[in-house]
């Protein structure tokens, strides 16, 4: 079910879409992250109350339970150092967000103790402090970067542990209200915008643009071969930017008064994405044309986008 509004003075449109169906009873309470196999038919989430499921994607139907995982995070990706650290693994603050390089030979970090770190899954070790900064890093992202883009000289050789991060660019997410770009093999920085308030999330949407969102609701679109100015800057709610997902020829966005949105360069209208209400929508997945949300009220909703 869906409505379409538009105020034709304003040149404003916003299609408000309806879940095509709620599975409310995979959690008992607030749904911290979720993410959806790359078949689309598995789903697997995290929650405050201590447990990562994973359930079919099609009815919510429970296939495997897990409780010894430190799950309360914003990226479910966090369970993986959760795991890690059992083998060896050591970090000095908690870690916020995590990427994965290239097949999973090597594993991202960051924390808030302001370091960014690149480990090797194999022997369990730190290969190498990517960035160090002055403030918690709330959020990363991993890219192939542009061909024109200067990413920096390695100081010293990189170890033969090290794999698939040439040719690479991080995004930093930081607390002090700065978005960096970071030469993964060179260590070396490569930008640095400054915003209106604290990063929570990043991601590309191509080797050339990027989003960031902060804590004041602004969605930032940057080139990352000048980053003086933003593209653009997108503000629909004044609540904190809680995630940003790459979807097609735009990208979804999630916010924490529930606020949920899509936007695409081929609509000429805003698709909301409704009955969150008022409860934060921490995580955004999709398969196709499935949407997939996880909220603070428990439930994970499932959308269907015919039109698109």
């Amino acid at each position: 079910k869906s409505i379409l509004i538009s105020c034709p003075h304003e040149n404003v449109s916003t299609k408000f879409l309806a879940p095509y169906t709620t599975f409310c009873r995979i959690h008992q309470k607030s749904i911290t992250c979720l993410d959806i196999s790359s078949g689309g038919g598995l789903g697997v989430s995290t929650s405050t109350d201590g447990t990562m499921k994973i359930w079919q994607a099609a009815n919510g139907e429970i296939r495997v339970r897990a409780s010894s995982f430190d799950v309360v995070c914003y990226a479910l990706s966090i369970c993986l150092p959760c795991c890690l650290s059992e083998r060896g693994f050591c970090f000095d603050a908690g870690i916020l967000d995590t990427a994965i390089v290239d097949r999973g030979r090597n594993v991202l970090s960051c924390s808030r103790d302001g370091t960014v770190r690149l480990w090797d899954c194999g022997k369990s070790a730190c290969l190498g402090v990517i960035a160090d900064c002055s403030s918690p890093v709330n959020g990363i992202a991993l890219g192939t970067a542009d061909s024109s883009l200067n990413l920096g000289t390695p100081e010293k050789a990189p170890s033969e542990r090290e794999v698939g991060t040439e040719g690479k660019i991080l995004l930093l997410a930081r607390e002090d209200k700065k978005l960096q770009g970071v030469g993964l093999q060179s260590r070396q920085p490569v930008f640095l915008f400054v915003g209106s308030d604290a990063f929570n999330c990043c991601t590309f949407l191509s080797s050339t643009y990027i989003l960031a969102g902060a804590q004041d609701g602004n969605i930032y679109q940057l080139d990352v071969r000048n980053t003086n100015a933003p593209i653009q800057v997108i503000h629909r709610s004044g609540a904190p930017v809680l995630s940003l997902l790459p979807y097609r020829d735009g990208f979804i966005a999630s916010q924490g008064d529930g606020t949920c949105f899509i936007v695409q360069q081929d609509l000429d209208y805003v698709l909301d994405l409704t009955e969150a209400d008022c409860d934060p929508v921490y995580k955004v997945a999709s398969w196709e044309k499935e949407i997939y949300t996880c909220c603070r009220d428990g439930i994970v909703r499932r959308y269907q986008l015919s039109d698109l």
